[in-house]
């Protein structure tokens, strides 16, 4: 099945929050959220099949004046049943290229956890 990726809109935020709790041990709040949104609204993408959101990554950008700009993937996910299929690649490529392009970041982290 083929996927879309987009701008996250607030009217995401439901099913985004739902993907977060489903996948992830680290739940954020609305207000988080959305203020990711309102900061960095074209680092927030969200992935559809078939209209429906199935995956998203939420980033920002962190630096500036005397440390050179990175970017920080703050949360990516993709429902178990959407996995395998080239969509977290896809968002997190996408958001890579609008960190460099956009906000001219020259490096991009990611925390993760062994489980």
């Amino acid at each position: 099945m083929a996927f879309v990726l987009r701008d996250f809109r607030p009217g995401d935020l439901e099913k985004v929050i739902f993907i977060n709790r489903t996948c992830l041990p680290e739940n954020y709040s609305p207000f988080f959220f959305m203020n990711i949104h309102k900061h960095f609204p074209d680092l927030f993408l969200v992935a559809e099949v078939d209209g429906e959101v199935v995956g998203y990554i939420m980033c920002r950008i962190e630096g500036g004046f005397l440390r050179a700009r990175r970017g920080h993937v703050i949360s990516i996910a993709v429902l178990p049943e959407h996995r395998r299929r080239g969509i977290a690649t896809a968002l997190l490529k996408e958001a890579l290229a609008r960190m460099s392009e956009r906000y001219g970041a020259s490096e991009c982290y990611l925390e993760v956890r062994v489980c």
